[in-house]
């Protein structure tokens, strides 16, 4: 398949939607502006790094690398608008069954959350599979969610559980956007990020950001079904990363009236806000020092 017919099928495949007044097959985007602020996140996906090209499936590989951006606007409170993607194709990848496949689950997950496919590049070339994804969103009504918001006397929950994630999760999890505007319609958040390093390295950059001290109760963490039995399920449920759950935190008169709302079961209270640096165990005087996962390494 060469550039042009590459170009077309993704015309033909990609979604659109009302932000978008010009998309693909210009030399740029034609957007209506948004009344709120605008969001923008990028995420560069390597084979051998983020995927194993030889393992996973196409439409896996497309999912994952709109997904991860997706979570990054839930994780700011936004929602998603439009993507943009550009491919370097190795030149044994170009065949029209591996290209369809990739953009079915790309587009397939942008249609799920109305997210139009608004333009991109495609480059063929000698070496691996990369994927670069640009998102545009907007700001909730209560405007964007930060790392830098957690107060004392904050409670700290997590969206669901954690671990585990090379056994598949990291190529098919659904980004929490929905739960990420279900939660700002009905509570006010301080403190927000996505679970995509580990959730010690990820909660570290709160309280790094906000200048406060995290408190983690162990036994509270949730822990993914099929590691739970490992002899390092903790550690691993802290440290695996890319679990894409959302860690926030939000006032304890909040937290109680968050616990009692059966709509938002999923959510786990796992620690306290205090003054202080750094990230501890409840009961222990050393700081936590796993580190999260390190995404130059393979995976």
């Amino acid at each position: 398949m060469n550039e042009q017919s590459l170009i077309d099928l993704i015309k033909k495949t990609c979604p659109s939607n009302a932000s978008v007044l010009l998309g693909i097959d210009d030399d740029a985007a034609v957007l209506k502006p948004t009344v709120r602020e605008t969001l923008v996140c990028t995420d560069m996906l390597m084979d051998g790094v983020h995927f194993l090209v030889k393992e996973a499936l196409p439409s896996a590989i497309g999912h994952k690398a709109l997904a991860v951006n997706l979570s990054d606007i839930a994780a700011m409170g936004g929602r998603a608008l439009s993507a943009y993607v550009s491919l370097a194709i190795p030149k044994d990848l170009t065949g029209e069954i591996f290209i369809q496949s990739f953009y079915q689950g790309l587009t397939d997950l942008a249609r799920s959350f109305d997210v139009a496919i608004a333009g991109g590049d495609t480059n063929i070339w000698k070496g691996p599979l990369v994927v670069n994804v640009t998102v545009l969103g907007e700001s909730h009504a209560r405007g964007p969610v930060l790392r830098s918001g957690a107060k004392p006397g904050d409670k700290v929950f997590v969206t669901g559980p954690l671990g585990g994630s090379l056994s598949g999760h990291h190529l098919t999890f659904t980004p929490r956007l929905r739960e990420s505007r279900e939660l700002l319609d009905h509570y006010t958040i301080h403190s927000m990020m996505d679970v995509s390093d580990g959730l010690a390295k990820d909660l570290r950059e709160i309280t790094r950001q906000s200048g406060v001290k995290i408190i983690l109760d162990k036994s509270s963490i949730p822990i993914q079904p099929h590691i739970a039995t490992h002899k390092d399920s903790l550690q691993k449920a802290m440290t695996d990363g890319e679990d894409f759950e959302l860690c926030f935190t939000l006032s304890s008169e909040e937290a109680e009236r968050l616990k009692r709302d059966s709509k938002f079961s999923y959510c786990t209270e796992i620690g306290l806000v205090t003054e202080g640096e750094d990230l501890y165990f409840s009961g222990e005087k050393t700081a936590i020092s796993w580190q999260g996962y390190q995404h130059g390494v393979k995976r």
